[in-house]
């Protein structure tokens, strides 16, 4: 199975694993069939698990890279991959303030807005994500080695994780205002629809136009630390600090491991 995956084109690597991100989500949303409410201290575990995870790939599987791929392309790594960087982050937290402000502008709307807007908030955190996986994928055909490989796979694993108690969120609060199961499950698992889309578009363009793969791998770092920062860390750490802790230095930890130990 693992060699039938290698040998595969990196596009059908880059849209199997973000098929795999999505069907996550999918899983996360359909607990709603089951459940009335989940056991928060599992859902902090896990993303804070899934934060760690997204800390160590961001650099070990998108900005070293980006770091070394600037260098072999006789461009400056430090601007280069700074400006991608600090792009990244600015996207994420624009969209952010951007659909913060629609919200409050429409607060007396119907419930079906506001399931809307919240459904567009997580979809476009979920585009980065796959543009991440997609480009970590095409990094990792060009440089040709197990551990490049082995590090987008850990980075989808990593979002496949996070996006569990994602479209668990999204769910689970349609369902206690009212909504029904099955629409609350649509909703849920639609924000994850657009990650392989984004993981193909990543690939193509991580092969296509190398000149532009240092600044795509670090817009790719960048969002992911700034969702990180203003999502995961958050809410994990709202209801117990200790739990998230250790999911996250878990994360971290197991992603480290895997990286020096496959590099």
């Amino acid at each position: 199975m693992i060699n039938w995956f290698v040998g595969l084109n990196p596009v059908w690597q880059g849209l199997l694993a973000t098929l795999f991100t999505y069907s996550v989500t999918v899983l996360g949303a359909s607990l709603v069939f089951f459940f009335k409410s989940v056991n928060q201290r599992m859902m902090d575990v896990m993303m804070g698990f899934a934060a760690g995870v997204m800390i160590a790939a961001s650099y070990w599987s998108l900005l070293a890279p980006a770091i070394e791929l600037s260098e072999s392309l006789g461009r400056n790594p430090v601007f280069y991959v700074s400006v991608g960087f600090v792009c990244g982050g600015l996207f994420i937290m624009l969209s952010d303030m951007l659909l913060a402000g629609r919200t409050c502008c429409r607060q007396d709307r119907k419930k079906w807005v506001r399931c809307i807007l919240v459904t567009t908030a997580v979809t476009m955190h979920n585009v980065p994500e796959g543009l991440a996986v997609g480009v970590a994928f095409g990094c990792a055909a060009i440089e040709g080695t197990k551990s490049a490989l082995m590090g987008a796979v850990m980075l989808a694993v990593g979002i496949g994780i996070q996006n569990f108690p994602e479209g668990t969120c999204v769910a689970m609060p349609l369902r206690r205002e009212g909504m029904s199961r099955w629409k609350s499950f649509v909703i849920g698992q639609f924000s994850g629809f657009v990650e392989p889309i984004a993981g193909v578009i990543g690939v193509l363009a991580a092969l296509k136009v190398q000149l532009i793969l240092p600044l795509a791998l670090s817009f790719s770092a960048g969002a992911m630390i700034s969702v990180v920062c203003s999502e995961l860390i958050p809410e994990s750490f709202r209801d117990s600090k200790n739990l998230a802790t250790a999911g996250v230095m878990s994360g971290f930890v197991v992603m480290m491991i895997l990286d020096v130990a496959l590099g």
